[in-house]
């Protein structure tokens, strides 16, 4: 395997790893914090408050799609030949997108079992 397709292949694994953890620190924030671990949930006046983590998470979703799409346009027009490149920014942004859908399910699935507490 060529050294530019391992430099490909450890900068997606590191993009997802990083985009793991941020999701990790999402989920210890609103409390679903892997079982046996003690959550480390910050002050609600912190710079680093869920919003802000919540909002950081899908900006960078939005890079992965946004470079997968120039990635795939710039192949389409013959600017690049490297299929490789642009099915792994393709498959970054598709799991960027999942794990986005699946947070997204985990905090609307939580607004609904508190809406149907009993007071």
């Amino acid at each position: 395997m060529s050294s530019v397709n391992m430099n490909i292949l450890m900068a997606a694994r590191n993009a997802i790893l990083n985009q793991n953890n941020a999701l990790q620190d999402i989920a210890k924030n609103v409390g679903l914090a892997e079982p046996g671990r003690t959550s480390d949930a910050k002050k609600p006046n912190s710079s680093d408050d869920f919003s802000d983590q919540l909002t950081s998470a899908l900006q960078e979703v939005n890079k992965l799609q946004a470079t997968a799409e120039e990635e795939m346009k710039a192949y389409q027009m013959g600017e690049s030949n490297d299929v490789a490149a642009v099915m792994l920014a393709k498959h970054k942004a598709s799991l960027g997108f999942e794990s986005t859908l699946q947070v997204r399910n985990k905090l609307l699935s939580a607004y609904k079992d508190i809406m149907n507490m009993q007071v």
